[in-house]
């Protein structure tokens, strides 16, 4: 499935009521999925307030908050911009048979709601262009107040209203979003990295009459629109069908790192995780490991080379390396047969010892945009995305992780593809290392290395959106940790296709 833009969405529409869909069952099936699909993101009922326009968008809102109410207990309400004798005669339908009583005339009183308060953006659809004017603007400001100073939460319907669907850019007075709903196909403008600070995280709402499903050069990390990794494993599988995985990681400074990845190597289905660290830290790294880990001693990171495993994980806390050791290393990094991730200060390695270019298809390299500057340093100033093509169409061969609050994932003649899973509070240490161990279990496990990849960064980043839905855990409390705990519940979500 492609990412769209607005001409080719709309060239959708006008093919789906060609083939016999009217406006109206187009618009109650696409808001009956939207609403189903919000339920599910959002667990926990409380109350949820439409903002409205007065075009079709409004009225996917409004079926929208019929299925909260009816299927997920919500309370519900809505903020109306115009009259509703203004509104579209098809969006004043749905508003009669929701059986709202009136509009809000003033901004909810949030402290007599039920909570979690979300705020559901159908001010403008995917057709509208430049800034907001009254009245919607208005109405906007009063979201981002609501959002800033009343811990509400913000979905916006298709695209956040004031943004351009297109390009991703941001106007003034955008409505600032937690997740985006996009309906049938995701919109090319809002996957670039520009626009996440309003898009916040990006779902896709199948409608199947308005899905496109060809294969572009850009396109979302989703169960929805990829098919891999869903099938359950056969009844008569064991561990070494689910592979063994090496990781060789940890320092005196960085013995978290070394835990964090093989735990995320467990977590990730591996059949046999296999830990190497440097023999004075083996008690306390071994010590504080699960106890499914195997610590083992190494003094010569070659002698790697001689165990059995069908994928390897090389750098997560290993600190600076000595140049007398640097061949050695990379002589690891080359001629292992498995697929490798190379992480954290292996990339330093790469990047100071000029060798990507004895890399192959088979590696996965996982950069932060701070290793990725020291790896192409003239790359950085591009726009995310351009320099994440040219670094695997021009520079390596390897499969590319560019991490980020929108993590991409590409390699040489493949499509570029953008993560829509995970949370601000992810911005803590240990979460790459975590990532880096899930890699592995999915390479281990016979996933291509771009699939691996990919899926590892949903899975890593739903684990966190589910995390912080439970109890006690806040964006800013979270942990990598908590992330390990529901990994489960990611995997279920994955194969369902229900987030």
């Amino acid at each position: 499935m492609s990412a769209l833009t607005i001409a080719e969405t709309l060239a959708g529409e006008a093919a789906a009521m060609a083939s016999g869909w009217t406006e109206e069952r187009l618009l109650n099936h696409a808001g009956e999925r939207l609403g189903r699909a919000i339920g599910r993101f959002f667990p926990q009922p409380g109350t949820a307030v439409g903002y409205l326009g007065k075009g079709h968008n409004a009225g996917d809102t409004l079926v929208a908050l019929r299925i909260l109410r009816d299927e997920f207990h919500w309370s519900i309400a809505a903020r109306c911009a115009y009259p509703l004798s203004d509104c579209a005669p098809l969006t004043w339908k749905k508003w009669q048979e929701t059986g709202i009583e009136r509009s809000l005339p003033h901004p909810p009183e949030w402290q007599d709601f039920k909570k979690p308060l979300l705020l559901l953006d159908g001010l403008l659809g995917s057709g509208s262009r430049g800034e907001l004017r009254e009245p919607l603007l208005q109405l906007a400001r009063e979201m981002s107040a609501l959002r800033l100073q009343a811990g509400a939460r913000v979905a916006a319907v298709d695209i956040p209203s004031g943004m351009d669907p297109d390009s991703g850019r941001i106007f003034a007075d955008t409505v600032i979003a937690d997740i985006t709903f996009m309906i049938g196909n995701p919109k090319l403008g809002l996957l670039s990295g520009k626009a996440a600070a309003a898009t916040g995280a990006l779902a896709v709402v199948p409608v199947e009459p308005l899905t496109v499903a060809r294969a572009g050069p850009f396109d979302i990390i989703a169960p929805q629109t990829l098919d891999f990794a869903k099938a359950p494993r056969p009844f008569d599988f064991h561990k070494g069908m689910a592979g063994r995985v090496a990781i060789v990681a940890g320092s005196h400074t960085y013995t978290g790192a070394a835990v964090l990845a093989a735990s995320g190597a467990l977590r990730g289905g591996a059949g046999l995780v296999t830990l190497f660290v440097p023999p004075a830290v083996r008690p306390m790294i071994a010590s504080s490991c699960p106890p499914e880990v195997i610590v083992r001693e190494i003094e010569n990171p070659r002698d790697v080379l001689d165990f059995r495993y069908d994928s390897l994980v090389i750098g997560c806390g290993m600190g600076e390396i000595d140049s007398k050791a640097e061949a050695d290393w990379l002589d690891l990094i080359s001629n292992s047969a498995a697929p490798t991730v190379v992480d954290a200060d292996a990339l330093n390695l790469l990047a100071r010892s000029g060798s990507l270019g004895a890399l192959s298809a088979r590696h996965v390299l996982t950069p932060h945009p701070g290793e990725f500057s020291r790896l192409a340093p003239d790359l950085v100033d591009l726009p995310r995305e351009e320099a994440a093509r040219l670094f695997t169409d021009k520079r390596c061969a390897a499969v590319l992780l560019l991490k980020g609050c929108r993590t991409l994932v590409t390699c040489r003649t493949a499509a570029l593809w953008c993560n829509s899973t995970g949370t601000p509070a992810m911005a803590t240490g240990g979460q790459g290392d975590l990532l880096a161990g899930v890699i592995g279990a999915r390479l281990a496990n016979g996933d291509a290395p771009m699939q691996a990849a990919a899926l590892s960064a949903w899975l890593c980043g739903r684990a966190a959106e589910l995390a912080t839905q439970t109890a006690n855990i806040s964006e800013e409390s979270l942990l990598p940790s908590d992330v390990l705990t529901h990994f489960g519940g990611a995997f279920e979500d994955w194969k369902s296709a229900s987030r």
